[in-house]
């Protein structure tokens, strides 16, 4: 049985299969911590704060996603894809979820 995360991968579907990356992950990681720290800063605007804790929110899920072998074809998808990416999915049900991750 296919998971949720492959039967939205494939051609015109919002997520294409390609290779983990540990470096981009990586960066994915760095780049949202970043911007998490610096929504923090009572200095920046209210806005400037939400617009980087919404990317870091963003970056995080993105790297998730990635971290599981799956590219976006869109923005909007890597929040909806991030109850499967991190084995939550069948959490409401009781099940166990498995998250199995790719060596990177």
């Amino acid at each position: 049985m296919a998971s949720p995360l492959e039967n939205l991968s494939g051609p015109g579907r919002p997520l294409q299969k390609e290779a983990p990356d540990a470096k981009e992950f990586a960066g994915l990681r760095r780049s949202a911590l970043a911007r998490l720290t610096d929504s923090a800063k009572n200095s920046n605007s209210m806005e400037s704060r939400f617009d980087l804790a919404y990317n870091a929110a963003h970056a995080l899920c993105l790297a998730a996603l990635r971290w599981h072998g799956y590219r976006p074809t869109n923005r909007y998808i890597v929040f909806q894809g991030l109850p499967h990416t991190l084995g939550l999915a069948d959490a409401h049900s009781g099940a166990t979820a498995s998250a199995e991750k790719p060596a990177l």
